[in-house]
């Protein structure tokens, strides 16, 4: 192949192999399990706005939408997440938990656990390193929607209503390199060094780890507690116990240390003025402060 030139085939790129419909849909569709479909696409603008679509016109709890290519995909607040094509793993899942409107809130994190765990297991296996006890790449969850490395950004979670239903979208660096990120802060596994140039066990492994949450979370009516997210959310959470800024809507902006996650989901971060809980909003990590 000559230097410089991209072939269009999907195997253009030797190490970002693309991936398969129907193989994940064999792996993933079980009568008795969440999922119910698995559609991949080359390219779409974003599978969160994608499958909102799909959700309207019917589409079953358990359908997930996976692009190889999202040109114009969202963060929180709107931000902008773009990736060179096969880079990352970017899809979105369809459900519908009956659960307290009050309990949603812990939903996207609910899917941070289970990245997190998804990604800390299979990059503990690319090294040999028992992922009971130790992980190749230390993921971490931020309050409420990064994975981070450190002070770096793996992935973001993005969960939107859709009528009677729940859009969560994910995107995460899997093969990027550090000339392709879209921002110094970002990172992704390749960088951190754990190689995984087949992306389908790395989403298999994180759509199963989704369900057994999920599942268990929905059936016990959302509770954080009883079904065990609320403690596995904090065992991974690297904002509690850091100095934050929280930055509300109409530029209102204040510091403090963030204490606890609470029943809801919402950031307890103690000030000067005592205890503040946050449902929205952004908060950043003031860097220099223990994690």
């Amino acid at each position: 192949m000559l230097d410089g030139y991209v072939s269009d085939s999907p195997y253009g790129d030797l190490d970002r192999p693309p991936l398969h419909e129907a193989a994940l849909r064999r792996a993933l569709v079980r009568e008795d399990g969440l999922w119910r479909d698995v559609r991949v696409v080359q390219e779409t603008g974003s599978t969160n706005a994608d499958l909102a679509a799909l959700a309207r016109e019917g589409a079953p709890e358990g359908t997930v939408l996976v692009t190889e290519l999202q040109t114009a995909g969202r963060g929180r607040l709107g931000r902008p997440w773009s990736a060179p094509s096969r880079s990352g793993l970017m899809f979105s899942m369809l459900v519908r938990p009956g659960v307290p409107v009050e309990r949603l809130g812990w939903l996207p994190l609910l899917t941070g656990v289970a990245v997190a765990t998804a990604v800390r297991r299979m990059t503990a296996w690319s090294h040999e390193i028992d992922p009971a006890e130790d992980a190749a790449v230390d993921v971490r969850l931020k309050w409420p929607n990064d994975l981070l490395v450190g002070d770096r950004k793996l992935a973001g979670i993005l969960a939107e209503k859709i009528e009677d239903g729940l859009v969560v979208g994910v995107g995460l660096n899997v093969g990027l390199r550090q000339e392709e990120l879209p921002v110094p802060t970002a990172t992704s596994l390749a960088i951190e060094g754990a190689p995984l140039s087949d992306r389908a066990p790395l989403l298999r492994a994180v759509l199963r780890e989704f369900g057994t949450w999920y599942r268990e979370w929905a059936a016990l009516g959302g509770d954080p507690e009883r079904s065990g997210l609320r403690p596995a959310y904090l065992e991974l959470c690297a904002t509690l116990g850091r100095e934050v800024r929280v930055e509300m809507p109409a530029d209102e902006r204040w510091t403090g240390v963030a204490r606890d996650v609470d029943e809801a989901g919402r950031l307890v971060v103690s000030g000067p003025s005592g205890d503040r809980v946050v449902s929205a909003g952004d908060v950043v990590h003031v860097r220099g402060t223990d994690g």
